[in-house]
């Protein structure tokens, strides 16, 4: 019985790698005014949107319902990679462990790509792969970049 996964996408980027990584990184409260998919999001414990130690209250579509969770984040500057730990609401009933991890590639060529890999630990071998969620990053990736391409101008 395996309880354990890992789905992973890669998809390019137009933006400016550090510019996308930011907005990730240190401006994710915006991703609700730009995702039609994400409808709301709110700090739900701490001071700081961006600290290690807060935690967020989101409000998402996936497969046409409406579903809610926690999240905390861990930040690496370094390797431009995040790690979002989704707990509560809705992940709870399906999930013991839900973590959502971005990595922000440069390929060196004025390209980039954003890799985001789900990893979760089912409740049971009865619950489904969180296929659905590998569509909302697709989306929400395609419409982070082409509202940062928009904007390129803006200084980083």
């Amino acid at each position: 019985m395996v309880l354990a996964g890992k789905l992973s996408t890669e998809l390019g980027i137009k933006t400016p790698v550090d510019k996308f990584f930011k907005l990730f990184a240190s401006e994710l409260h915006e991703v609700q005014n730009i995702s039609e998919r994400v409808h709301g999001a709110k700090l739900h414990e701490g001071e700081d949107w961006h600290h290690n130690d807060s935690v967020k209250h989101w409000t998402y579509v996936i497969d046409g319902k409406v579903h809610t969770c926690h999240e905390s984040i861990e930040v690496d500057e370094q390797n431009k990679k995040i790690t979002f730990k989704l707990f509560g609401g809705d992940i709870d009933e399906h999930y013991k462990v839900f973590n959502l991890i971005i990595q922000v590639i440069d390929n060196g060529d004025g390209t980039g790509a954003a890799k985001w890999t789900v990893e979760y630990q089912k409740i049971n071998e009865d619950i489904d792969p969180p296929n659905g969620w590998m569509d909302l990053l697709g989306k929400v990736t395609r419409e982070v970049d082409a509202h940062l391409v928009k904007g390129t101008n803006i200084a980083l």
